[in-house]
């Protein structure tokens, strides 16, 4: 993964993705700290990753609403960012590498307590999120958030765990680790 900031050393002909750069990663994990979180705080690396799930597979929301009777449906329509399986369920491998650069720039901060880390906007990160959340590149992927939010924002990472396994065995559970989601 690249940073905005190095793809000037690049050749011209060069293909890029935006799911190749790390500040396009950045951008939807600070939202989703913000809008799908509590205070401006998710707790726990599973429930972060399986919220993050809900959002970037949008036809998985859908069908798991369904299952619940819950009456919610996904304003977005496609797969953007591609996650994997991994022994806790989806999985992005990216998390560390997207979470230290938030970090590393005052936009979050992360502490641990007891065997859970939470993940908390600073100041200057609720100024970011609450910029990018304006942008209108950003609308559908924000509404998203609030209606993922809406439907599992008071439940635990594990809970969300469970209920992706129970749902969806053959689309997660039954694939190899390190598969792609699809």
């Amino acid at each position: 993964m690249k940073s905005i900031n190095e793809l000037s050393a690049l050749p011209v002909s060069t293909s890029l993705l935006a799911d190749d750069t790390v500040e396009f990663h950045a951008a939807r994990i600070l939202l989703l700290i913000g809008l799908c979180g509590t205070s401006h705080r998710i707790d726990g690396l599973t429930k972060l990753a399986k919220l993050d799930f809900f959002v970037r597979y949008p036809q998985f929301f859908d069908k798991v609403c369904i299952t619940l009777g819950e009456n919610s449906e996904s304003v977005l329509e496609s797969v953007e960012s591609s996650m994997i399986r991994h022994h806790y369920g989806p999985w992005d491998h990216r998390y560390y590498e997207v979470l230290a650069y938030l970090r590393s720039r005052g936009l979050i901060q992360i502490f641990k307590e007891k065997n859970t880390y939470k993940f908390k906007l600073t100041d200057i990160g609720k100024k970011r999120m609450r910029k990018l959340a304006k942008e209108s590149s950003y609308e559908n992927i924000c509404e998203q958030m609030r209606r993922v939010k809406k439907v599992f924002g008071s439940k635990a990472g594990s809970t969300l765990k469970r209920l992706i396994y129970e749902v969806f065995e053959q689309e997660v559970s039954q694939k190899s680790l390190g598969e792609i989601i699809e």
